[in-house]
């Protein structure tokens, strides 16, 4: 069996192109329904909130973990259901680059919200997003 194992710096360097790559103030989708088999799949369930994340949407990695920085929030969702999945596009919403799973504060799912109930028309705050880079030493 392989061993494959990266110092922090390494893995912190490839968190941090992440970022880069993607680019700056790329768009957030909540959708409700079970999460797509991978980003290049179709979107599947109902849209219940977007929002353009900040231009420095995250922290710089530290230790191969890096968290969202400032305020990922939509001050009205587009729809009533409950939250499943995320995804991470362009700024143009066009292309998908990220897609995780949803849970409550504390469910250890890659994005936690205080409440996976969305109305339409209410304020959708992301509370925990982390991208933790693998192969630790």
């Amino acid at each position: 069996m392989p061993v494959l194992q990266f110092s922090a710096s390494v893995r912190n360097s490839r968190l941090d192109q992440i970022e880069t790559f993607i680019g700056t103030a790329p768009m957030f989708r909540i959708y409700s329904g079970a999460i797509p088999s991978s980003v290049s799949a179709a979107n599947s369930g109902t849209l219940l909130a977007e929002a353009q994340l900040p231009s420095d949407w995250m922290g710089a990695a530290v230790s191969g973990s890096k968290q969202k920085a400032g305020t990922w929030q939509d001050a009205s969702a587009c729809a009533t259901g409950t939250a499943g999945y995320f995804r991470i596009y362009d700024t143009a919403g066009a292309s998908t680059w990220i897609q995780g799973n949803v849970g409550a504060t504390s469910s250890g799912c890659a994005l936690e919200l205080d409440n996976t109930s969305i109305t339409s028309g209410q304020q959708v705050t992301i509370n925990t997003f982390t991208l933790t880079d693998g192969n630790a030493d």
